[in-house]
């Protein structure tokens, strides 16, 4: 189990502990922990987290695949993700799952975040930790498709895709579509 946070300044401690690209990534969590209740930078980071859960998809299809990249901004932006199938869509798109401690570490984070987002109570303990589960995702998840892909959709992605001849629009959503995005 990952270290208890057990006060702001842990958690800044634990924010600075990150990569330059998460940390980049997360810019705004200082500055939020400082100036605005832990709830507010709970909001914060699960939505940059999903939008790095959507990065991921997209550059695993753009790069790994070779798809075309507007078709394939159009079937993430549009598909309904949830967070099952964002994991079951990861494997498709990789070929492998997501960090077995990085999926066991974000669960209490998500249940943190379903109490706090559904009008219930959260300690500052919990909430503290919560946040600093998604930044060690974030971590993981770089690391693991960094190693595998050159790829950290939780980071600066100038340049991600490289140069390689990507597929036609037409054999890109037969392609998505295989793999199980909605496309209309």
């Amino acid at each position: 189990m990952p270290a208890q946070i057990k006060s702001k300044r842990g958690l800044l401690k634990s924010y600075d502990g990150c990569s330059t690209g998460v940390r980049e990534y997360f810019e705004h969590i200082p500055t939020l922990v400082e100036q605005y209740p832990l709830d507010v930078v709970l909001a914060y980071a699960f939505a940059r987290l999903e939008l790095g859960q959507n990065m991921a998809l997209y550059c695993g299809a753009v790069k790994v695949h070779k798809a075309n990249a507007e078709v394939a901004t159009k079937a993430v932006s549009t598909h309904h993700m949830t967070r099952e199938g964002f994991v079951d869509l990861y494997a498709t798109v990789f070929g492998f799952d997501l960090p077995s401690s990085a999926a066991k570490a974000l669960k209490t984070a998500e249940d943190t975040r379903d109490a706090v987002m559904h009008g219930k109570r959260a300690t500052d303990d919990r909430l503290r930790n919560a946040i600093a589960r998604v930044l060690e995702y974030a971590e993981a998840i770089n690391g693991q498709l960094s190693k595998k892909h050159q790829l950290r959709p939780f980071g600066n992605l100038r340049g991600f895709s490289g140069r390689a001849k990507k597929l036609g629009k037409s054999t890109t959503r037969f392609m998505l579509k295989g793999m199980g995005f909605t496309l209309s």
